[in-house]
């Protein structure tokens, strides 16, 4: 049994009531493969001078399925197998050569490794990239990598390079020498020389991906400022639009504040719409620009007399794009507090409003209610005098019927002399009952 075939077997183990078990019987994580091979999803091919390389980077707006669909192509033509529809990166060989497909988050690459042109900058032979090549998106990112042994006549072929953007300096500890102009041949791919002074095949392999990296990454990043440039009038108009708005907050009348929170609310919408559809792009940016920091990090440079490094070049021409793109998104993050903070204020002066409104229609209303109880308190005075009225007019025919002035009583003295007891007997039940009620509503 090969090794790989112990790994994999101690790797799937046995299987048990606890599903999949790993070392020692244990179970393992839904997410352990994962995780252990994503250390290895990107292998660097073994590499030996001289040898050419061509990689195109595409943007896949359709994902996986258009990559799978190129490959299944392009193995059919070569009659390799097909890669599996969740696989992320497939390799193919295509007689003159290797295609290596990877794929990223928005992006998947295409890296053809095959011969040398006799000529530096001469057209490479061989490689599947032309017009019957099944592209799987739009191309963003073209590189051509030649590695040559280093001696007096290579080094001659720096010259072929633009001297005023020319980029030269030891890499991988002295072990090979990087040269490029990021400028594009005319094929439209960013031409860099490797002169080989005695590396592996392992560790140039490794080099020369970095350097794909360096290239690609930063491409990928500098996608972020033609949305900064694009949003910049924009923020501009914005900041404009919120100082007047903020000046007429300052003696704006009671009947324009409901106007006015609506153009600040409005005006908030549209910064929050431009801040989602740029916040990807802008964390993708910084992603990629730290990528080609750590690759450059990872080159170990060493100056070559009379030329720039690829660091410092790359400092002075991508960093002040990032700025700009850092500078447009702290822009929109300062005016959306601004603009939060200045619909608060305008809130609190409506709520204020509101309650002055609430408050004057409440002492109206107290004032209803005291004119209401007095007009009561009138008119049960007077329901008192009415029914007083009606109750001694009985009493008197009570009096009248009963004969009393053979008694030697007389009937208006009686019928006065009920009248105060009745007023008051009257006076006392009503003020009971409005007692009583009185104590209900409480």
């Amino acid at each position: 049994m090969s090794n790989a075939a112990v790994d994999n077997d101690r790797e799937s183990g046995a299987t048990g009531k606890g599903g999949r078990r790993g070392a020692f019987g244990f179970p393992l994580h839904a997410n352990r493969a994962a995780a252990l091979g994503e250390v290895h999803s990107r292998p660097a091919p073994a590499i030996s001078a001289p040898r050419g390389l061509i990689k195109l980077c595409f943007m896949t707006e359709g994902g996986t399925t258009v990559d799978h669909a190129v490959l299944s192509e392009l193995s059919r033509r070569h009659g390799s197998a097909p890669p599996d529809r969740q696989a992320r990166h497939h390799s193919i060989d295509t007689g003159k050569g290797t295609l290596r497909w990877e794929r990223h988050t928005e992006a998947s690459t295409y890296l053809w490794e095959g011969g040398l042109p006799r000529r530096f900058g001469e057209p490479m032979v061989g490689h599947p990239f032309g017009e019957e090549f099944p592209a799987p998106g739009t191309l963003i990112a073209g590189v051509r990598i030649e590695v040559r042994k280093h001696s007096a006549a290579t080094m001659k072929l720096i010259s072929e390079f633009d001297s005023a953007t020319v980029c030269c300096a030891q890499v991988e500890d002295g072990m090979a020498i990087a040269v490029t102009d990021f400028r594009q041949d005319a094929s439209g791919l960013t031409q860099i020389l490797v002169l080989d002074l005695g590396m592996s095949p392992q560790r140039c392999g490794a080099l020369a991906q970095r350097l794909f990296d360096i290239e690609i990454y930063r491409t990928l990043a500098m996608l972020g400022l033609p949305m900064a440039q694009q949003l910049s009038p924009h923020m501009r108009k914005a900041e404009d639009r919120l100082a007047a708005l903020t000046n007429r907050m300052r003696n704006v009348a009671a009947d324009e504040t409901e106007q006015l929170l609506d153009e600040i609310t409005g005006l908030a919408a549209e910064l929050e719409a431009d801040a989602a559809s740029s916040l990807y792009r802008f964390g993708a940016s910084r992603a990629y620009y730290q990528i080609v920091h750590d690759r450059l990090a990872a080159l170990g440079e060493q100056p070559v007399t009379g030329y720039d490094t690829w660091s410092s070049f790359l400092e002075r021409r991508v960093a002040p794009a990032m700025r700009t793109c850092r500078s447009v998104e702290e822009r929109q993050a300062n005016l959306s507090r601004k603009l939060s903070r200045a619909a608060n204020l305008l809130r609190t002066r409506v709520e204020v409003e509101v309650e002055k409104q609430n408050r004057n229609l409440l002492q109206s209303m107290n004032t209803r209610a005291r004119l209401q109880l007095r007009l009561q308190q009138t008119v049960e005075g007077l329901s008192v005098a009415a029914v007083s009225y009606y109750v001694v007019g009985l009493i008197g025919y009570v009096v009248k019927g009963a004969g009393l002035a053979r008694f030697g009583i007389s009937d208006a003295v009686v019928t006065a002399a009920a009248v105060p007891v009745v007023v008051i007997a009257l006076w006392l039940l009503v003020r009971r009952i409005r007692r009583r009620h009185r104590d209900t509503e409480t």
